[in-house]
C-alpha cells in the first residue's frame, strides 16, 4: 500500500495525533527500511526463554527464600507469573493485531497518540539499554569466577577502570545481531539449550536430597524487617509510613513483587513482530509458551531448593543455589551454576540489545528519531542502529558503575506494561473492526487487573528510583519538542498535499521540503 494513499491516517492532531494500524503496517513495506521475515513461533519462544531465564534463577530464588518468604517463595513465583501472564495476554493481542516493530511504542502510537508513544519509546530506550549494560557487567563477574580470579576482567587504564569482559561480550553479540536475526535466533537457541540443561540438571540432582520437613512451616511466622530509610525506602512505605516485615503473608506478597522482575523480558518478543512469519499466530504462541516454560522452571527450582535445606540456612545476601548443594557436599555445583549463569546472561544481553534496536528502528522510521537510522540495507537488519546501540551499551558496561540503576529497568518495564494493558481496552473501543489473531478474554477485566498488579509493583520500588525515572522522562519531553514533534512523519503526512507527499516523504534521507526529513 503506497504511503500517499493515506490509509486511516489517524485521529486528532498535534501531540495527540495517532498513527493508524493500517499506516503502521503499510510502512513495513518501505524498501529502504524493510525488515526480513525469518522468525517462527519456535524462534520467538526461544527468545522469550532466553531473555527471562538468567542468573536470577541461581541467585534470586535463594535470597528471596532465605530473607523474605521462606518455602512459600514457590507460591510467590506463581503469583508473580499470574500478574505477568495478565500483561502477556495484552501483549499477545496487540502484537497479533499490529505486527510491527516497536512493541509498546507502536501500540501506544495507535491508541494514545504520538506524545504518549514518544514517552513510552523513550522509556523503553532506558529499559533495554540499561538492562543490557547491567547484565553484561554481571556476565563479566561470572567470567571472572570461571577464570579463577574474581574481578580479573577489570583492568586499570590510568585513573579509569575498564571492564573488558562486558565490552567483549557486547561486541561479539553486536556482530551477531548485525549479521541477521535468524542467526541471532540460532545462537540464542544453542546457548539457551545449555542453560536450560543446567537448570534441569540442578532440579533432577537436587530432588534426591529433598527433605519434606524443610517445607514446614510453608509460610513462616512474620518477623519485623526494614524497607530502608528516606529515598531508599519503597514509595508505598514512604507514602503510608508502613513498616516492613519479612516472612508471613506480607513477606509472601513482598516476595511476589521481588520475583516478578525475574520474568521481565518476555515483552522483548513483541519487538520482533515485523520479522515474524505469520505473526497473528506465532506471536501469541511465542509469548505465552515462553512464559509458561520459565514459570515451570522457576517453581521447580524453588521447590527443590527449599526442600534441600531449611530456609533459615539461606538467609543472607550471599546465598545462591550453590549454597544448598554445598550443604550436602556436592562441590561441583558451583562450577556448573557459574556455567549456567554465563550461558543465561549471554542470551539475556543479546535479546535486550535486539529489543533496543527494534524500538529505535520504529521511532526512526516514524521520524521521531533521525530517519537515516532506519536504513536496513540488503541484510534486512538495521545495521546503523545496531552498531550505535552496541557501542553505547559497551561504554556504559565497560566504564560506568551501574549499581542501583538496575531498578530503573524495572520501573521502565512496568510503565510499558500499564500502557499496553490500557491500550487493549482503548483499541477494542476505537477499532473493533480490526482483525485480531488473538483476543484477551474478559475485557476490560483482565487488562484492568494487569494494570493494578503492575501499579502495585511500581509502588514497591524505591523513591530514589522514582525520582530518577521522572528526571529521565523530563529529558525525554525536552527532546520530543526540540526534535521529534517537528520531524514526525505522521505530522508531515497530515500537513502534506496528497500530490507531493510521496515525493517528499517516500525515501529515507531523500530530498527534503520545508522542515524536511534529513538531519
Amino acid at each position: 500500500m503506497a504511503v500517499h494513499e493515506k490509509p486511516e491516517s489517524g485521529r486528532q492532531s498535534g501531540i495527540f495525533r495517532t498513527k493508524s494500524v493500517e499506516q503502521s503496517i503499510a510502512d513495513t513495506d518501505e524498501p529502504d527500511s524493510k525488515l526480513r521475515k525469518d522468525l517462527t513461533a519456535w524462534d520467538l519462544t526461544v527468545f522469550g526463554v532466553a531473555v527471562v531465564v538468567g542468573a536470577g534463577i541461581f541467585t534470586l530464588t535463594a535470597r528471596t527464600a532465605g530473607n523474605v518468604a521462606g518455602p512459600s517463595v514457590s507460591l510467590a513465583f506463581v503469583l508473580a507469573a499470574i500478574a505477568c501472564g495478565l500483561a502477556a495476554l495484552c501483549y499477545a493481542e496487540f502484537a497479533s493485531t499490529v505486527p510491527v516493530a516497536g512493541s509498546a511504542y507502536t501500540f501506544s502510537y495507535a491508541t494514545f497518540g504520538e506524545f504518549v508513544a514518544w514517552i513510552i519509546g523513550w522509556d523503553l530506550i532506558l529499559e533495554f539499554a540499561l538492562a543490557a549494560s547491567v547484565v553484561a557487567k554481571g556476565w563479566s563477574l561470572y567470567l571472572g569466577n570461571v577464570l579463577g580470579a574474581e574481578g580479573s576482567t577489570v583492568v586499570s587504564i590510568g585513573p579509569v577502570d575498564m571492564d573488558w569482559g562486558s565490552i567483549l561480550l557486547i561486541a561479539v553479540l553486536t556482530v551477531i545481531l548485525v549479521t541477521g536475526t535468524k542467526l541471532s535466533s540460532r545462537v540464542s537457541a544453542v546457548i539457551t539449550g545449555i542453560k536450560v540443561g543446567v537448570v534441569l540438571l540442578v532440579i533432577v540432582v537436587g530432588a534426591f536430597y529433598i527433605n519434606k520437613d524443610n517445607y514446614s512451616p510453608y509460610i513462616p511466622p512474620s518477623q519485623p524487617g526494614s524497607t530502608g530509610e528516606g529515598i531508599h525506602q519503597s514509595l508505598f512505605s514512604f507514602l503510608t509510613g508502613a513498616g516492613g516485615s519479612t516472612y508471613g503473608w506480607y513477606g509472601l506478597l513482598a516476595a511476589a513483587s521481588l520475583v516478578f522482575f525475574a520474568f521481565i523480558g518476555f515483552d522483548v518478543v513483541a519487538t520482533t513482530a515485523e520479522e515474524t512469519k505469520n505473526p497473528q499466530k506465532a506471536l501469541p504462541r511465542g509469548i505465552i509458551a515462553s512464559l509458561l516454560i520459565v514459570t515451570v522452571l522457576y517453581v521447580a527450582v524453588t521447590l527443590v531448593l527449599t526442600g534441600m535445606v531449611k530456609y533459615t540456612d539461606l538467609a543472607g545476601e550471599n546465598s545462591t543455589l550453590a549454597t544448598a548443594f554445598e550443604y550436602h557436599g556436592i562441590t561441583w555445583a558451583q562450577w556448573v551454576i557459574n556455567l549456567g549463569a554465563l550461558a543465561g546472561l549471554t542470551t539475556v544481553v543479546m535479546v535486550m540489545l535486539l529489543g533496543q534496536t527494534r524500538v529505535l528502528f520504529a521511532m526512526s522510521r516514524d521520524g521521531l528519531m533521525p530517519r537515516q537510522l532506519a536504513h536496513t540495507g540488503r541484510k534486512g537488519t538495521p545495521v546503523r542502529i545496531t552498531v550505535i546501540v552496541g557501542v553505547v551499551s559497551a561504554l556504559l558496561a565497560g566504564f560506568f558503575p551501574m549499581g542501583t540503576l538496575e531498578e530503573m529497568v524495572n520501573i521502565g518495564t512496568l510503565f510499558a506494561f500499564v500502557l499496553v494493558c490500557l491500550g487493549v481496552i482503548v483499541l477494542r473501543r476505537t477499532r473493533p473492526d480490526l482483525p485480531r489473531g488473538f483476543r484477551v478474554p474478559l475485557v476490560p477485566l483482565v487488562p484492568i487487573l494487569a494494570v493494578l498488579a503492575c501499579l502495585w509493583l511500581m509502588l514497591n520500588l524505591s523513591v530514589e528510583t522514582w525520582i530518577r525515572f521522572v528526571v529521565w522522562m523530563a529529558i525525554g519531553v525536552v527532546v520530543y519538542f526540540a526534535y521529534g514533534h517537528r520531524h514526525s512523519m505522521v505530522g508531515r503526512r497530515n500537513r502534506a498535499e496528497p500530490g507531493v507527499e510521496a515525493k517528499a516523504l517516500g525515501h529515507l534521507g531523500g530530498p527534503e521540503g520545508p522542515g524536511g526529513v534529513g538531519l
